[in-house]
């Protein structure tokens, strides 16, 4: 496997697009609040994959002026929701201190990662009973491939619904997930029946 890194400038060039100039953490700041206000959804801006596959033009100057006018009100919308939740985050990003951030690290140290283990164990043994299938949790070799159990011979990850939306795009997740949802009442699961069939 070979390496190469290939430069802004040169990106620049080869793509025919000016790279922003922006400050260190900006671009996974924006990135945060984005993935919470939805600004850059189809819904806001457009399928972008489908609009790019219709242009037939052949520089970022064209681009500009036909996206923007097949979407004239995109950047706009976009930019107004992700900018109002920066505003909001502010207040709370305001209100964050050093026993705050003790009492979250004590929170997913002591709680969720106490809950989350018995969790893994009941969700995993209660799929096991729906399908008649023998289970077991993962040992150590397992859990480095990012495996938590298994149901009979399949494969599961057990994880909380907040998962879903917690921006982890970079992650490549080929183990079968099971979701779960911590109600007043018990606990919600969200999977893939056919895995188990």
């Amino acid at each position: 496997m070979k390496k190469v890194k290939i430069s802004n400038s040169d990106i620049e060039k080869l793509s025919n697009a000016s790279q922003y100039p922006f400050p260190k953490y900006a671009t996974q700041i924006i990135n945060l609040l984005n993935s919470n206000a939805q600004g850059t959804r189809p819904a806001v801006v457009g399928q972008m994959s489908e609009l790019i596959q219709e242009f037939d033009g052949k520089t970022l100057e064209e681009w500009i002026e036909w996206y923007s006018s097949k979407q004239p009100d995109a950047v706009t919308k976009a930019t107004d929701k992700i900018f109002n939740m920066y505003q909001l985050m502010s207040e709370a990003f305001a209100a964050i201190d050093r026993p705050m951030i003790e009492a979250w690290v004590k929170d997913l140290v002591y709680n969720k990662t106490y809950c989350g283990l018995k969790f893994q164990s009941a969700i995993i043994a209660f799929l096991a009973g729906q399908y008649n299938k023998d289970w077991r949790l993962a040992n150590v070799e397992e859990e480095a491939r990012g495996i938590d159990g298994f149901v009979g011979d399949t494969p599961v990850q057990i994880k909380s619904s907040t998962y879903k939306l917690e921006a982890r795009l970079g992650e490549n997740i080929e183990i079968p997930i099971v979701y779960y949802d911590k109600k007043k009442d018990g606990i919600s699961i969200e999977f893939d029946p056919s895995l188990f069939s």
